[in-house]
């Protein structure tokens, strides 16, 4: 009877012999205990060319090339896989056809049941293919190695996840100062200023880089010797394959002579700013003198002469003051003007519908401007509520078409659009004022806000209109906007800030106007000129006046009580008219207060909205209803 653990071994060995037979990545053989081979299977006959028949029985060594041969490497492989129980190395192997691979071979000694060498297994894989990818990589990691390293415009460097420097390239050394030695190993705050270190600046960049993917800054860095540079600054995470953070790349350049440059210029830029303004300035000086001096020699003229004919007919003196009012309240306008574009106008706002104004001047313009000019109104705006003055806003309007009928001597079409804007989630009405002139070239263009600048004739023009819209709408919250080319026309494009308050309601002026007979006023004014004109203006208006020269005198006698409204100066020394109207609205609560101005930066303000006002240089008129809306609006709160 056959034994069967003999036929057990037998299957044994034949299913190791067909799983040796099946492997073709892999040569895998035995030798005998001098190299000779023993066995071959298909994965060595496949990588190594050698049939069966062609290499058993021939010594192993012919697989190695001649210098491999030359220095015993066949016998040695032997003799430390027989020594050391294992022998493994990569090197170059020879073919049939003569062509070499690069082989990672095992040899391990095989001994029989008494420990007896009785020959080696042998494997062996060809890993050309991986060699050639690993020698690619290492020679493009070596070309990137010396590109980084060749650079000096750049410090490029790695730190680990905590923030110390992994590695240093030529271009850190020489913007930083520090060689490899002294800083990898060091923590990349050594680069920030005290001042940024204190507040976290390091940390908080790494911080940013993992966070966001990326950090860029350009800020004032320390070199080695402790002087200071501008640096561009760029961190970036790594990470390896797995996503696991490894690190970050920082990239730093020295940007210190481009800011300089920078700096350079903005000063060079603020310097020829400075000029331009001076030079304005002068031309500012220049058409104010002008333009007063013309007035002023009016006044100063009928004067003299009423004052030198005391005897004059009535109707020849009528004549005389009638001059002279008139020249004043051009003087005045030409003041208002200069306010307006100085942003200094005092305003009297209201809410009004833009459209139903525009409405009334456009039947106005069509008949003032000429009916060669046809005036055509798009109103496109969804609402059209806007605070303004509105005296100032027609005014502005009417100084745009005015310029818009002089640029169209031949006539044309003047249009009035108006549509809705939307700026930084801010709702704005635009109005433009259009016309089909013969338009301005770039140079005009330019200087077109500039005050007293005009093209016109003299005599034409002050050079105050453009000026007047610019001012106007910076004191509406807005902004003026000219666009013109020659030949194709001019738009005037006021941007005004939409209102959602309820339109204001007109008062009516003749009973606001009439003052109660014997109205105590406290009058106070610091010019005793205007102070004594004042005082003879209130009492023609058959009001009582108590005048003082500054606030504290005014606070004693409004403390004494017998004042029903206090008409106060707003730019006086010491005290201001405003901070003595507050400290009167605590003191006397309930006591109307107006405020005078012709300039004060107060009242443009919180100011204008607290109190009434009444513009310098003012008349009877204007001082009566001032005084009776105040009186009028202190009744409605008492009640």
């Amino acid at each position: 009877m056959d034994d069967p653990n003999a036929q057990g071994a037998e299957d044994s060995g034949l299913r190791f012999q067909q799983l040796v037979n099946a492997v073709t990545d892999y040569a895998i053989y035995m030798l005998d205990p001098e190299g000779r081979i023993a066995t071959w299977n298909p994965g060595a006959e496949r990588f190594k060319g050698y049939g069966a028949d062609e290499i058993i029985g021939q010594h192993f060594s012919r697989f190695f090339t001649d210098e491999d041969r030359e220095a015993d490497l066949p016998a040695r492989a032997l003799r430390i896989a027989a020594r050391e129980g294992r022998f493994e190395a990569e090197g170059w192997r020879v073919r049939k056809d003569g062509t070499r691979f690069w082989a990672s071979a095992v040899l391990d000694p095989i001994r029989d049941a008494e420990g007896k060498l009785i020959g080696f297994a042998k494997i062996t894989r060809d890993i050309t293919e991986r060699r050639e990818r690993d020698t690619a990589l290492f020679e493009s990691e070596q070309r990137f190695r010396m590109l980084v390293q060749g650079v000096r415009d750049y410090a490029i460097y790695m730190l680990d996840p905590d923030g110390r420097v992994t590695n240093w390239n030529a271009g850190a050394e020489a913007i930083k100062g520090y060689s490899a030695d002294e800083v990898v190993g060091q923590h990349f705050s050594r680069f920030y200023s005290e001042q940024d270190r204190a507040q976290g600046e390091p940390e908080r960049a790494l911080a940013t880089a993992l966070r966001e993917g990326k950090y860029e800054r350009e800020a004032l860095r320390v070199r080695k010797d402790g002087t200071l540079f501008w640096a561009h600054v760029v961190i970036d995470p790594i990470h390896d394959e797995t996503g696991k953070h490894v690190g970050f790349a920082k990239i730093t350049r020295d940007v210190s002579d481009r800011k300089r440059a920078e700096d350079e210029l903005a000063e060079a830029r603020a310097a020829a700013a400075q000029a331009q303004k001076l030079q304005a300035l002068g031309e500012l000086t220049g058409g104010i003198a002008h333009d007063f001096n013309n007035l002023l020699t009016v006044i100063a003229g009928s004067t003299d002469i009423l004052l030198r004919r005391p005897d004059m007919p009535e109707d020849k003196r009528k004549r005389y003051l009638e001059a002279i009012a008139e020249t004043t309240e051009r003087a005045t306008t030409l003041t208002s003007h200069l306010l307006a574009f100085g942003r200094r106008q005092p305003l009297r706002t209201e809410v009004i519908d833009l459209h139903v104004r525009l409405d009334a001047l456009a039947e106005m313009l069509s008949r003032t401007i000429g009916s060669r000019i046809a005036v055509v109104l798009q109103l496109g705006a969804s609402t059209a509520h806007v605070e303004v003055d509105p005296a100032e806003m027609e005014t502005a309007i009417l100084n745009a078409a005015f310029n818009a009928r002089d640029a169209m001597p031949d006539g044309g079409t003047l249009t009035l659009h108006t549509e809705d804007i939307v700026e930084d989630g801010a709702a704005f009405i635009g109005l433009t004022i259009r016309d089909t002139g013969t338009g301005m070239p770039a140079d005009v263009l330019e200087r077109a806000f500039e005050p007293f600048f005009t093209t016109k004739p003299v005599g034409k023009g002050t050079g105050l209109g453009l000026s007047q819209i610019h001012g106007f709408a910076a004191q509406a919250g807005g902004r003026a906007e000219v666009e013109s080319a020659e030949g194709a026309g001019t738009g005037v494009k006021l941007i005004l800030p939409r209102s959602d308050k309820e339109l204001s309601t007109s008062a009516d002026e003749k009973s606001a106007a009439a003052l109660p007979e014997g109205l105590r006023v406290l009058f106070v004014e610091d010019n005793s000129q205007v102070r004594e004109f004042g005082r003879q203006l209130l009492e023609e208006l058959h009001c009582t006046v108590t005048c003082a020269e500054d606030a504290e005198q005014a606070l004693a006698a409004a403390g004494a009580g017998d004042v029903d409204v206090v008409f106060t100066d707003v730019v006086m020394p010491g005290i201001s008219g405003v901070e003595l109207a507050r400290t009167l609205r605590q003191t006397r609560p309930g006591l109307p207060v107006v405020l005078a101005t012709g300039y004060s930066q107060e009242t443009v303000g919180n100011a204008a909205a607290e109190f009434d006002v009444v513009r310098k240089p003012y008349d009877a008129a204007a001082v009566s209803l001032a005084l009776a809306t105040a009186l009028a609006r202190g009744r409605s709160r008492v009640a």
